[in-house]
C-alpha cells in the first residue's frame, strides 16, 4: 500500500521557519515528480512547490519564491519543504503529492498527481 506521510507542521510566529517532511512508503518515487500543495480554510487547494525526479529542476508559486525551498532525498524516499519568513497568510494544511509515472515536465495542477498525503497543519501563532 502506497503512503505519503507529512510531518513537521505546527505553530509558528510571523517571520519564523518550519521544515516539512514527506516520507513515502510502499513504492519508490525516485523517478517521479513530487510536489507540495496547501489549503487554507475556505479556499481551494493551491500549488506551492514542485521538484523533478533528480532534484535539479524545481519551481514555486510566486507567493513563496525566495522564502520556501523544496528538496528531496531519493535514498530516503522523502521530500522536504523548508519554509522561512512565514507569514499569517501561509496558515494552511500542507499536502505532499507524487506522480505515479516518470515525466519530463513539472506538474503544477493537483489533478496531475496520483498519490497524496493526509496533510500537516501550519498555523500562524502571532
Amino acid at each position: 500500500q502506497v503512503q505519503l506521510v507529512e510531518s513537521g507542521g505546527g505553530l509558528v510566529q510571523a517571520g519564523g521557519s518550519l521544515r516539512l517532511s514527506c516520507a513515502a512508503s510502499g513504492r519508490a518515487f525516485s523517478n517521479s515528480i513530487m510536489g507540495w500543495f496547501r489549503q487554507a480554510p475556505g479556499k481551494e487547494r493551491e500549488f506551492v512547490a514542485v521538484i523533478n525526479w533528480s532534484g535539479i529542476d524545481t519551481d514555486y508559486a510566486n507567493s513563496v519564491k525566495g522564502r520556501f525551498t523544496i528538496s528531496r532525498d531519493n535514498a530516503m524516499n522523502t521530500i522536504y519543504l523548508q519554509m522561512n519568513n512565514l507569514q499569517p497568510e501561509n496558515t494552511a494544511v500542507y499536502y505532499c503529492a507524487a506522480d505515479a509515472d516518470y515525466r519530463r515536465s513539472l506538474l503544477y495542477s493537483a489533478r496531475g498527481y496520483d498519490y497524496w498525503g493526509q496533510g500537516t497543519q501550519v498555523t500562524d501563532s502571532s
